[in-house]
Parts: C-alpha cells; structure tokens; sequence
C-alpha cells in the first residue's frame, strides 16, 4: 500500500501535504476532493474525516491521519525538512502553530472570500485585512531577518507559511510592500521546486 492523499488543489493545506511528498520522494495516491462543492462532506469521506476537512490521508498501514502540518511532521519525521537541533526544531514548531492562529485564518479566508465566493476584496471584513496584513508583516520582518524561518536551510516552517502567503494577492493582499517576502517566496518555492507552477 502507498499513502493515499485526500485533498483540494486549490487548498494551500493540501498542496503543503503534496509538496512534501513530492520533496521527499514519497509514493502516493492522490484522490480529489472538491471542497467548493461539498466533496469533504459526503458520508464516505466523514467516514475518514469526522471533521469533514482536508487534507486527510491513509498511511501504508491502513490508519487514518488529519490537520495538515500534523500530516507533513509525520511524513518528514527523520529528514532534514525537520531540525535535529531541538531549539531550532521548536521554532519550526512555533511558526506552524503561528501559521494556523494568526496566518491562515485571515490570509487564506480572505482569499477563500474573494477568488471562490467572488466577494469584492473591498466588502472584506476590516478586521480580517488588517490582521492579514499584521501577519505579513510579521513574516518581512523574520524573512528580511533570515533565509529560512528556522535555521539556515528550508524546513517544514517555510513549506506552511509560503502555501497561502504565494498566492495572498488572490485575497487582495498586495505583496508589493513586503521585498523580504517575495524574496523568500522566490526562494522556498525554488527548493520545492515550484517556481513558475
């Protein structure tokens, strides 16, 4: 058995899952679930999934695995897309849960809102644009400050910012302020080999 990825491509949480795959050179099966559409609410994949979320995959073993950066630690366990020095490892760990409370919930929602619900970026929640643009700035002040989020190579800190922080101009977010960003965009994507994709 291979791993079986369950995911959206236009999800910045399931392509983190596939780009790490892909990284490390791990087989797998991808199965398309189109969330836009209600794909992560259907009973077979709430059978997998309780929450109704993706990305979501099965291990070679049979069992069952949920949360992107959850799934990407466990798929990188033991190579250098995970710090072995703890304290560089725990600040790795610090800008995933930082992805998920003060990141993704404004950048990739904004987007969500704008390029799939066609909201006009304009009747966005102020709250919601001013907190994505906290967090960018937050990301030009660490990225201007260093290569890579933890430590001196790409670790799996970059591979969760850059997912929705690439395409945050799809939220309305112009990047045209943050040289430090792009820079280390242009960078983690060239290491994923992702640049012009």
């Amino acid at each position: 058995m291979t791993l079986t990825i369950y995911g959206d491509l236009v999800s910045g949480n399931c392509l983190k899952v596939k780009w790490v795959a892909d990284y490390l050179g791990v087989a797998y099966r991808w199965i398309d679930v189109d969330v836009v559409k209600g794909g992560a609410r259907t009973p077979g994949f709430l059978d997998l999934h309780p929450d109704g979320q993706v990305p979501a995959v099965v291990l070679p073993d049979g069992r069952a695995l949920a949360q992107s950066n959850a799934i990407i630690f466990h798929l990188a366990e033991g190579t250098d897309l995970i710090p072995a020095d703890p304290y560089d490892r725990a600040v790795m760990l610090k800008w995933q849960f930082w992805e998920q409370y003060s990141h993704e919930p404004y950048i990739a929602v904004a987007r969500f809102q704008v390029k799939y619900l066609v909201k006009p970026a304009a009747s966005l929640d102020p709250k919601l644009v001013e907190r994505g643009y906290a967090a960018l700035g937050r990301l030009e002040g660490a990225t201007a400050a260093s290569d890579y989020l933890a430590g001196d190579r790409l670790t799996l800190a970059d591979v969760s910012l850059v997912a929705y922080t690439r395409v945050a101009d799809e939220g309305g977010f112009d990047l045209g302020s943050y040289p430090a960003v792009r820079t280390w965009i242009a960078r983690v994507e060239q290491a994923l080999g992702l640049a012009g994709r």
